[in-house]
């Protein structure tokens, strides 16, 4: 990503957080960009906020109302917030999932490029990361520096018993046993 793109989508995520705030949605950073203000590497890509299903056509008005460029894509479980090259998508469901008020009420709000925000917690940042892995999608390159840059803030246990059953994510945890990032629960 060259840096001029990297401070559009930065500009972008602090525009959307700011107009979900300012409309008083409920609402949490999740992904890439979640794992980057716990310590992970910084994504190559899009931001991603989570709002509860029950807010989705609130927030998407809302943003709208802020001025932002707001696309339907043919998914029917998010929007898109364009500007230049750069989106950021807002969702409401995740891994197939309605997203429960609760997942955002356990966020904390941390400092995100100077904008106060909710931010997933690390272990729900892991959990929805590994439940996305599926046969299409099962990139462990991309998922082991977030798990090593987060392992001290996550409870294992608790990704262990939510990711428990989807067979990519059990051999993904497995692997970081293995590599010593994590108890290896399996050599026990």
């Amino acid at each position: 990503m060259q840096p001029s793109e990297r401070d559009e989508i930065r500009d972008l995520l602090k525009r959307t957080a700011v107009a979900l705030k300012q409309g008083d949605v409920p609402f949490a950073l999740c992904g890439g960009y979640a794992a980057w203000v716990r310590g992970a590497p910084e994504p190559d890509h899009d931001a991603d906020f989570l709002v509860p299903e029950t807010e989705a056509d609130r927030a998407a008005k809302v943003l709208a109302d802020a001025g932002l460029e707001v696309q339907e894509p043919p998914e029917d479980w998010l929007v898109k917030v364009i500007t230049g090259n750069s989106f950021v998508d807002v969702l409401w469901r995740t891994c197939g999932h309605p997203v429960e008020s609760e997942l955002i009420e356990r966020s904390e709000t941390l400092p995100v490029l100077s904008v106060q925000m909710p931010v997933l917690t690390a272990t729900d940042i892991l959990v929805t990361k590994l439940l996305a892995l599926d046969e299409h999608y099962c990139d462990f390159a991309r998922l082991l520096p977030v798990a090593r840059a987060l392992r001290e803030q996550v409870d294992w246990e608790t990704v262990r018993r939510e990711v428990g059953g989807n067979d990519f994510a059990a051999v993904f945890l497995q692997l970081l046993g293995r590599l010593g990032v994590i108890d290896d629960v399996s050599a026990a």
